[in-house]
């Protein structure tokens, strides 16, 4: 690791092992940068910079409150650093499905959406998804929030939290609680492995009639995934605003992302630039994470909330660079090392 990786690592608070590679960039190495609407990123900025609690981000929360040009708040207080870790970057999305269910089974809807359990250990793996659906060691104990399709829990543990509409029309509004911490797998590559489907032919709703085609086999798939979460119930979050992301804030369409925190600090700027179908090139906020998202390149994209942002979610798979913005001060600290080091 070179003086300038050891300084960023630590400037950010980070493990000495997780900046790999960074490299300080100027305002006008970012494609795209001044079109962006840089006060709808400030916006998302404030929902979360008042829980940073180092005093360089405290003052910055405080002038940004009072900013009236945003776009010149970012380029004043920040320089843009990119960290590279020899992993190609990799956006995907995700978003907050809304789903019908019941209080009690009640035909499709037999997957109970669990509580976190009291004996769920403080660290380390705990039961397998295949042990908690197979075994029922939740069974009957008064852990159960709802009642929804067993394909479409699946997919709601995947994006972390949700909605549930029961028959009498009130919502149940559901955020991360807990997970088993075993390793997610994605069952589409599992898929892709077995040669059922090629790469480019697997989305949500591809696996969804696959597994609805084959109930035996289709549960068997779901296991090969012994990731599973558990939730808790937030419906002191209004309806308007989004759900809850790993800061306990509401997090922002197309504004926040969810990032591997070994690289990118939660709640710092994040410049994106994507390549494909939905290209971006837009300030955003780390204000997420996800067991799927390890990297310094790598980032998921929250699109919002029902059916169609699913789908937009869904077909996300770009490649691209993400640049964060760093408290120019702590930049600035580096600067001695990087001019005696070079390298």
């Amino acid at each position: 690791m070179t003086r300038l990786a050891a300084a960023l690592a630590l400037a950010l608070g980070l493990p000495l092992s997780a900046a790999a590679s960074p490299k300080l960039l100027s305002f006008d190495q970012l494609r795209g940068w001044k079109a962006d609407d840089h006060r709808a990123a400030l916006e998302t900025f404030l929902e979360t910079c008042r829980d940073l609690r180092d005093r360089d981000w405290q003052a910055l929360c405080g002038l940004a409150r009072e900013t009236e040009d945003a776009r010149g708040f970012f380029e004043l207080f920040f320089l843009p650093v990119l960290v590279e870790d020899g992993r190609e970057a990799l956006f995907t999305g995700y978003y907050e499905p809304e789903l019908r269910g019941s209080e009690v089974p009640d035909g499709r809807y037999v997957a109970p959406v669990y509580r976190v359990p009291d004996e769920l250990p403080p660290e380390g793996p705990w039961l397998t998804r295949q042990e908690i659906e197979e075994g029922g060691a939740l069974r009957g104990r008064g852990l159960e929030i709802a009642y929804v399709d067993p394909i479409e829990l699946f997919f709601l543990q995947i994006q972390g939290s949700g909605r549930v509409r029961l028959p009498s029309g009130k919502v149940i509004r559901l955020g991360f609680g807990a997970a088993n911490r075993q390793p997610y797998s994605s069952i589409g590559q599992e898929l892709v492995s077995r040669g059922v489907y090629e790469p480019h032919q697997v989305s949500a709703d591809v696996i969804r009639s696959w597994v609805r085609r084959n109930p035996v086999d289709g549960k068997k798939l779901m296991w090969t995934n012994r990731s599973y979460v558990f939730f808790r119930e937030v419906n002191e979050v209004p309806a308007e605003r989004g759900p809850l992301g790993a800061m306990n804030r509401s997090i922002t369409p197309l504004r926040t992302i969810a990032v591997d925190p070994a690289f990118v600090p939660l709640g710092a700027p994040v410049w994106i630039e994507t390549e494909g179908e939905d290209e971006f090139r837009r300030l955003m906020v780390a204000q997420d994470t996800g067991s799927a998202i390890k990297g310094a390149q790598r980032a998921d994209i929250f699109f919002g909330t029902g059916r169609l942002a699913g789908k937009r979610a869904g077909r996300t798979r770009d490649t691209g660079r993400m640049v964060m913005l760093l408290p120019i001060q702590r930049a600035l600290d580096m600067m001695p090392q990087t001019l005696a080091d070079p390298a």
